[in-house]
């Protein structure tokens, strides 16, 4: 059985392997796990003699076909448990993540099924991303960044690219969130900023910043 720690660098190398594609580095985990490189090493040569991680000197590590499975089941607990606290605890989208992280890791499949079955089996969590099933499945959105939109251009909002709490704070002021209907009025040159229209109703300016994290359908 695997300790919290462990499915925790686990789930980061697949996220910055992007879904296991890339080699990871060492740097990089470390920069990403808040530790040396030095305690990565240790860390993802056990992981390796585990078979969760594949490992080569100089090259990098990247999540085996079993530790893809276990990264995506994490995933999966962690976004429905988001989703159990937005709709049912009456938490904000901006207060999920951390008690979601602890949550993530109760071992019981049967009290995920019945979590799952519970909210209905949803499809995404609060923020856009998609909820894995049980055999680490999920259906991606289409979606673009709001900053590749044209002007005249309109969407919906499916997902949030930053789920930090600044950003989506920002988001509640300005009245943004997921289902927000987006028209594209200008695009200023100089910087990138663009002027929209929510909901067919209030106008405002985004920067290319935030246009570059909320995305679109």
């Amino acid at each position: 059985m695997l300790s919290f720690v462990e499915e925790n660098y686990i789930k980061a190398i697949y996220h910055l392997s992007q879904s296991g594609e890339l080699e990871v580095t060492t740097n990089a985990l470390a920069e990403e796990m808040k530790t040396t490189p030095a305690s990565v090493s240790d860390m993802v040569k056990k992981l390796s003699k585990k078979a969760v991680v594949k490992y080569q000197k100089y090259k990098g590590v990247n999540v085996s076909d079993k530790g893809k499975l276990i990264a995506l089941q994490v995933i999966r607990k962690h976004r429905l448990w988001e989703v159990f606290l937005v709709e049912k605890m009456g938490f904000n989208w901006d207060q999920v993540h951390e008690v979601a992280e602890q949550l993530e890791h109760i071992k019981s499949p049967l009290l995920i099924q019945r979590l799952d079955e519970f909210l209905g089996f949803p499809k995404y969590d609060p923020h856009g991303d998609p909820i894995p099933d049980e055999h680490g499945q999920f259906t991606e959105n289409k979606k673009e960044p709001l900053d590749e939109y044209e002007v005249g251009a309109t969407g919906v909002v499916v997902a949030v690219q930053d789920s930090g709490t600044a950003f989506l704070k920002y988001l509640d002021k300005v009245g943004i969130h997921i289902g927000t209907k987006i028209t594209v009025d200008e695009v200023i040159e100089f910087d990138g900023s663009m002027d929209i229209t929510i909901d067919q109703k209030k106008s405002i300016t985004v920067s290319k910043t935030v246009a570059e994290n909320i995305w679109l359908a």
